[in-house]
This record gives C-alpha cells, structure tokens and sequence, in this order.
C-alpha cells in the first residue's frame, strides 16, 4: 500500500515569477489596428473596415499605460482612421459614381 504522505519539501518550492516586458518588444496589435484602415481603404473591402474597426477599437481598449507613454500616437486615432475607412467604403452607396462616357456629344442638326 502505498504512502499517503507528501514527500515534498515546501521550503524548497520556488514560485513562478513572470518575466518583465521590455519596452523594445513589437506590439503587433497596434501595427495592425494602424494598417488595416488603409488596406480597407484601398481596396474598398467592408469587411476588412469592420475588422480594422473591432481592432483598432480592442487595441484602444488593452492599451496599458506604458504604452500610452511610448507611444507616437494616441490609440484612439487609430479608431478614428477606422471609422474613416468605414465610411470610404460606404461612401459609393449614398453618392454612386458617375458614368465613364464623359460629356456626349451634341446632337446633328
């Protein structure tokens, strides 16, 4: 039968200390909250604007206050340039483009 005690030493138990973040790390939220705007933008893609929106908008949210320090501009630019990719790319619904003729010609006489 076997033992039902504890075999292992509490003094020598050593707790998880997580690792400090540097401040030269990537933040790859933020590149992308900042990028997929202007790809959305470009290629007039509703999808990628509402995707660029909810990101940009969680990286708003996340943002902690060393980041706010380091960072070159505020999050909520990145937001802003979102909501401005959304309506680029709702724009074409209310004022549809205008036709590629040109201007006719006139009429023979």
């Amino acid at each position: 039968m076997a033992s039902t005690k504890d075999m292992r030493r509490a003094d020598l138990a050593i707790p998880y200390v997580d690792p400090p973040k540097t401040s030269d790390e990537a933040d790859m939220s933020s590149t992308m909250s900042s990028t997929m705007p202007m790809a959305a933008m470009f290629t007039r893609n509703r999808m990628i604007g509402w995707v660029s929106f909810v990101f940009s908008l969680q990286s708003w949210l996340a943002e902690s206050p060393d980041q706010k320090k380091n960072a070159s501009t505020p999050a909520y630019m990145s937001v802003l340039m979102s909501l401005m990719a959304l309506v680029v790319t709702y724009f074409p619904i209310f004022l549809p483009p205008q036709a590629q003729g040109g201007v006719a010609a006139p009429a023979p006489a």
